[in-house]
């Protein structure tokens, strides 16, 4: 019989599931699938049958009572047309339970050379047309199987590295916290700080990295809430002296969470404020706001932040009223000689303005800009011109000295 896959399927075909459908439907065979072996079992990871029967996904039985355990051993054939030929399939209890009347087998090999199971296909009755062609046919699957099991083992084995480095941090007690200066525009007098996270036992790995790997492992919302929890309890030392506001971000996910407005129990409530970050759309701002209305009856305040840097930050604004918005950096950044990035933070200034909301500048780090930012009297500037992130001991000397150091406050638009 002539087979239409006589040549290699191609590279790009990384679907197992079709794959086995399409070695079954061409070899006219009833049941195809991949077995792996695991645990002294072979288990059926993926399957496709011509009509429903016992061969399910996430069966198993005895390796020691399959065809695939005999051909990988070497004491079945892989390529059998007729069962009732072969002594030892004859014996096997299951030649007769399914019934296995033909039967192709090839072992599925990894990288690494260990024998993941078998690409197996098999037909109720004898088919004498299976030939070495069609075998070869299999064993080209079997490789492209192979390399897709490969890569999700890969894949997985990353997860797991991730998982793991986030559990010892963790375990560790979490995050390091240090603490942005904030300004008001008037005399630069400090209004507080934005604290931020730092992960010192590898401080080449960026920040975002650390946050994005927690949400693809599922630990997202314990490590952003242990970076709150480290926030507030180092700032306790500057409540005590100081009547200035923190400012914590916290993804719409970790707000959710039963466990967040009890991460404030201990914290003076009218010095909070909730920095909104998500880049992503959210569906439901319903539930955002049922979460943060009972925050806000407490005393704490809500900015979006980022503002300007994409849709959602306005979507934000909208949905959720903030109290502050905070300018991205991206506008701030050489806001005294880009004539749209201007306009632009003049329209925000604005908007902020009639919503009722404060306007935070983040990201000055030039005198051009503070001097740009004057002119459009935001009421509140943060960025490296006015004070780094640093340790909770550099943030108390700028509140101790009342403003940043060397440098004077801006001069005031006219009236």
């Amino acid at each position: 019989m002539q087979r239409a896959a006589d040549s290699p399927p191609p590279d790009s075909l990384d679907d197992i599931p079709m794959m086995l459908r399409l070695v079954r439907q061409n070899l006219g065979l009833d049941v195809a699938f991949i077995g792996e072996f695991t645990g002294g079992r072979r288990v059926f990871r993926h399957v496709d049958a011509a009509a429903p029967g016992p061969v399910r996904e996430g069966g198993s039985d005895p390796l020691e009572e399959t065809y695939c355990a005999q051909v990988v051993d070497g004491q079945l054939p892989e390529l059998i047309p007729d069962t009732t030929v072969v002594a030892l399939a004859q014996r096997m209890p299951v030649t007769r339970e399914l019934p296995v009347g033909s039967h192709l087998s090839v072992p599925i090999r990894l990288s690494n050379g260990m024998v993941y199971g078998t690409f197996c296909c098999f037909g109720h009755a004898p088919d004498h047309s299976l030939n070495a062609r069609d075998l070869a046919m299999l064993r080209t699957f079997a490789g492209l199987v192979a390399q897709r099991i490969d890569r999700d083992l890969q894949a997985e084995s990353l997860l797991s590295a991730r998982r793991q480095r986030i559990r010892r941090l963790l375990d560790a007690g979490g995050p390091v916290p240090v603490f942005q200066p904030v300004f008001l525009l008037d005399g630069l007098v400090p209004a507080g700080a934005e604290a931020l996270a730092r992960f010192p036992d590898d401080p080449h790995r960026a920040v975002e990295t650390w946050f994005s790997d927690a949400a693809e492992t599922g630990q997202q919302i314990e490590l952003e809430h242990r970076a709150i929890a480290n926030a507030l309890d180092a700032y306790g030392a500057v409540w005590a002296r100081h009547r200035v506001q923190l400012g914590v971000n916290a993804s719409p996910a970790a707000i959710l969470d039963p466990g967040f407005p009890q991460l404030f129990d201990a914290c003076p409530a009218d010095r909070i404020v909730i920095e909104l970050t998500e880049h992503e759309r959210i569906d439901d701002y319903g539930a955002l706001n049922a979460a943060l209305t009972p925050l806000r009856a407490r005393g704490m305040r809500v900015a979006v932040d980022d503002v300007g840097a994409g849709y959602a930050s306005m979507s934000h604004i909208v949905a959720v009223r903030p109290d502050i918005i905070k300018l991205d950096r991206s506008i701030v950044r050489q806001l005294d000689r880009d004539p749209m990035r201007e306009a632009l933070a003049t329209a925000l200034n604005g908007f902020a303005r009639q919503c009722g909301c404060t306007v935070v500048a983040e990201g000055v780090e030039t005198p051009g800009e503070l001097a740009a930012l004057a002119r459009l009297e935001v009421q509140a500037l943060q960025g490296f011109l006015l004070g780094r992130p640093d340790r909770l001991e550099v943030l108390e000397e700028t509140l101790r000295r009342g403003g940043p150091a060397d440098l004077a406050p801006p001069a005031r638009a006219a009236s």
